[in-house]
Order: C-alpha cells, then sequence, then structure tokens
C-alpha cells in the first residue's frame, strides 16, 4: 500500500523518526542519557541510525543544507532507508522536527518507497508491509502537496508498468479521461476516424502495422482566474509498446521493456494530475498521440513516405525512430492554441541514455535561457534533473532527405539533437524537447525512485511550474 504521511494534534506512536540539524539537536529530544550516548557514537560517521528496544523502533536522521540539493536529496533517501527498516517491524511511525522542509522531503522520499507494482503478483508473492500509519505533529509542514505529487507521481508509475496486454493507445485515453476528469480537467479523445480525418500521417503510418487504433487525447486545465495569457501546452510521446516495426529491435535488454515507451505520455498527464491537483492558476493543455509500433502486415516501412499532419514529407529510413513521428504531428497540431511555450517529453532516443545515463533528462530548444534556467532549478530542487545539450541549426541539415523534405532518422552523430531538430521543424512557437529515455525505467531497485516505472519528469515539472506561478503572480 501507497504511505502518506499525515498530520497528528498529538503523538501516539512509540515508534519514532527524529530528523535533527547536528548532534547538539539530540539534548532538546526526551532520549534517554543512554540512547543519546549511543546515536551520538553512531552519527560521527553516519547520518542515520536507529534503536530497537525490545520491537520499539528510534530512528534518528541527520538533516542539513536543505537549501542545497545534495542535502534535499540526502533527506529523501532517509526516508527511503527508515521505511526500509520500518515496514517490517513497525505498524505505526510518529516524525518529529521543528523543521517542516525537512519533514515534507522526509514524507516524499518514503511514500515513494513505499509504491510497489504489485498487480498482477499472486498474493503469496506480493511484499507483506506492516506499516500503515506515519504521523508528524508538525502543522507548518506542507504535506497536502507533497501527497499531491506523489499520487501523480505513482499514477505515471503504473501507466508505465503497466504491459501492453492492459495498456492499448485506447485503454490508456480511458485511463487519462478517467483519472484527469475527476480531479477536474477536460478531457477529449480524438479516435481513428478523426485522426484520418485530420489527416495526422506521422500517427497513422506509425500505427498501420497494429491491430488496435490510434487515439489522440487532448487535456485542458483551465481555471477561473489563469495567470498566462496564452497557454502553456504540453506534448507526451504516447507509445504505449514498441517493437521498432519493421526495423524490429532485438528482443534482450531492448523490446523486453518497451512497454514503457509511453513514459514521455506517463510524465506529462502526471504533471497535468499534478497541477489540477494543487489547482495552479495556469492555462494547460496536453497532448497525447498514442499507438503502439508493430510489424504487421500493412506497417510502414523504410523507404516509405509520410505526409504529416503539416503537409511537410518525411522519409522513414527506420521504422524504430517512430516517436519523433507521432510527436511532430502533436507539435505542429498546437499551433492551432497560439501557445505561449511547448514542452514535449519522449522517451526518444538512446543516445540520450549514452550521453548521461539514468541521472538526467536531456534538455534543449528554442525557448528563452530564462525558461531553461527555471527548468534546471526545479530539476536540481526536486531531484529530476536536466542537462542542457546545444541546439544549433547546423544539426537540422542532418535530417534532410534528397526525395522528401526530411528524413526520420539523421546521422550517426547527436542522435538525440538531430531527434530535436527533427521535431523542431514541426513548431513556430518557444519549444523545449526533454529525452527521458534515461531515467524513465529501472531494471534493479533504486533508491525511492522504485524499480521498473520511476515518473521521470512529474516531479521535475510540477516543480517547474509551481515556480513559474510564483514568478507570474510577482
Amino acid at each position: 500500500m501507497l504511505i502518506h504521511v499525515k498530520k497528528t494534534t498529538q503523538i501516539q506512536s512509540e515508534n519514532r523518526v527524529f530528523l535533527i540539524g547536528n548532534l547538539n539537536e539530540l539534548k532538546k529530544t526526551d532520549l534517554s542519557t543512554k540512547e543519546r550516548n549511543y546515536f551520538n557514537a553512531e552519527l560521527k560517521n553516519n547520518k542515520w541510525a536507529f534503536t530497537n528496544n525490545t520491537g520499539v523502533f528510534t530512528f534518528v536522521c541527520i538533516v542539513e543544507k536543505l537549501k542545497q540539493n545534495k542535502g534535499r536529496e540526502a533527506t529523501r533517501k532517509h526516508g527511503f532507508s527508515v521505511y526500509e527498516v520500518a515496514k517490517s517491524k513497525c505498524k505505526n511511525l510518529a516524525i518529529i522536527s521543528k523543521d517542516a522542509t525537512a519533514i515534507e522531503l522526509f514524507a516524499e522520499g518514503l511514500s515513494l518507497s513505499s509504491y510497489k507494482f504489485e498487480k498482477y503478483l499472486s498474493k503469496d508473492r506480493k511484499e507483506k508491509n506492516c506499516l500503515t500509519k506515519v504521523t508528524t505533529d508538525n502543522q507548518e509542514a506542507d504535506l497536502k502537496t507533497v501527497s499531491s505529487i506523489v499520487d501523480a507521481t505513482v499514477w505515471s508509475r503504473d501507466l508505465v508498468n503497466e504491459p501492453l496486454s492492459y495498456l492499448t493507445a485506447t485503454k490508456l485515453s480511458e485511463e487519462i479521461k478517467d483519472k484527469c476528469g475527476k480531479a477536474g480537467v477536460k478531457v477529449e479523445v480524438f479516435k481513428k476516424a478523426k485522426i484520418e480525418s485530420l489527416k495526422m500521417g506521422g500517427l497513422l503510418a506509425v500505427n498501420k502495422g497494429s491491430i488496435d487504433p490510434p487515439t489522440f487525447t487532448i487535456l485542458e486545465w483551465k481555471p477561473k482566474k489563469v495567470l498566462n495569457t496564452k497557454p502553456i501546452v504540453l506534448v507526451g510521446k504516447g507509445i504505449v509498446y514498441d517493437t521498432g516495426g519493421l526495423s524490429l529491435k532485438p528482443t534482450a535488454n531492448s523490446m523486453d521493456f518497451m512497454k514503457s515507451d509511453m513514459g514521455g505520455a506517463a510524465a506529462m498527464v502526471g504533471t497535468t494530475l499534478a497541477i489540477a491537483k494543487l489547482k495552479l492558476p495556469l492555462h494547460i493543455i496536453t497532448l497525447i498521440p498514442a499507438t503502439d509500433n508493430r510489424p504487421g502486415g500493412n506497417a510502414y516501412a523504410p523507404g516509405d513516405i509520410v505526409t504529416m499532419f503539416d503537409g511537410t514529407t518525411v522519409e522513414v529510413l527506420n521504422t524504430d525512430a517512430e516517436g519523433r513521428m507521432v510527436l511532430a504531428d502533436a507539435l505542429a497540431y498546437a499551433k492551432k492554441y497560439d501557445p505561449e511555450l511547448v514542452i514535449d517529453g519522449a522517451t526518444l532516443t538512446g543516445s540520450a541514455v549514452r550521453a548521461i545515463g539514468l541521472f538526467g533528462i536531456c534538455a534543449m530548444g528554442n525557448a528563452p535561457q530564462k525558461e531553461f534556467t527555471l527548468l534546471d532549478k526545479a530539476g536540481m530542487q526536486a531531484h529530476d534533473r536536466i542537462v542542457q545539450f546545444p541546439f544549433w541549426d547546423d544539426y537540422a541539415a542532418e535530417m534532410k532527405s534528397p526525395i522528401a523534405d526530411l528524413n526520420n532518422l539523421g546521422g550517426p552523430y547527436a542522435g538525440l539533437i538531430t531527434a530535436g531538430k527533427f521535431l523542431e521543424h514541426f513548431t513556430d512557437y518557444p519549444y523545449i524537447h526533454l529525452d527521458i529515455a534515461g531515467p524513465t525505467f529501472m531494471h534493479k531497485r533504486d533508491n525511492y525512485r522504485g524499480l521498473g516505472g520511476t515518473g521521470a519528469g512529474v516531479r521535475l515539472l510540477t516543480e517547474y511550474f509551481r515556480s513559474k506561478a510564483k514568478e507570474m503572480k510577482k
């Protein structure tokens, strides 16, 4: 079960977590002299420790420099460490600290650590967890915001972890409509006939090999009083499963986890849900082009020329470069909103993983540098970090084709950037491209990021929009 930290007026749990800034603060606790001496000794070389006194657990974690990313992240990881011990030992747990920020960060790490995707496990295979109640008497901690962001993040994880046998493009649109609709977001779903009438050639081409129809989902969050005069548009790659099409992927370490190829869609709808839960005064539109990519009898093929939604012709050199094909139609469609800014998110290239590994998101675009600065700051705050890459026009030359306006593959170098330049062709507005291929899916458990889908991008963008709303209010 997912655990959320809740407020209480009176601590009733015998199991406690003390979050302290330094060892001197141990004197201010009600710990016994023997306990204080123990923790003083243990915490000289460690940042956390615990005691087990006949089944009653006491944890002490040193939290410091919370204005710095390293300190903030260390506190989240304390939440993970404590959870790993407490989940099988404690029915309840109380968090004690006068620092509201420390409690918020610890609660975020603990809650995200409690997530497990066990939907398809037999009852006897599910993790045994006796910890059901975690509280704090600190009334200043903003636990409602923490819970909203955690809920949006774990929903994104759920979507990424769902197999194609459940999460087709149609099912994805239904999940979005149900979850975001309940949060007050307006949701409209274009089905195949509508997509055909709009001549979204990229989305339709990728879908040709599938037995399941594509969808194009439009979400709109627009409260009564918004701060932006023009909408901000989010676009997420919704490839619910990617075989590579006729340019078939190898199975091992490639196709076997391609249910995660809609991580961009999951990030963008998760962000939209968080924005709605937090009731941010921003006008946000989210576009999700969705299909699977299979090598069916009518599948699009290398050498094909596809006419996109905006009339651009694209020579297909590799059917596994399908994400940019569906995103291009959505980016062109976004022009109708005359947006202030468009941000897309996609598990787009292996080049992104090779560039920076599993630890960050590759960012690029033509938006004003202030947006990247704000995004970078948000990423450091949330530890959902970005690395900005160059976006020089020189890279666009790699996407030219002798027989069409563009090709969909580019050359052998800087593949993550040339993919971004391909997408830029379909824009006429300030644009940011986020390649989230690295951190979206973990093959082994990684601290509070967990195993499988991580919800990468949700905490980054939610923090970005919270910061943006604050700036716009000034």
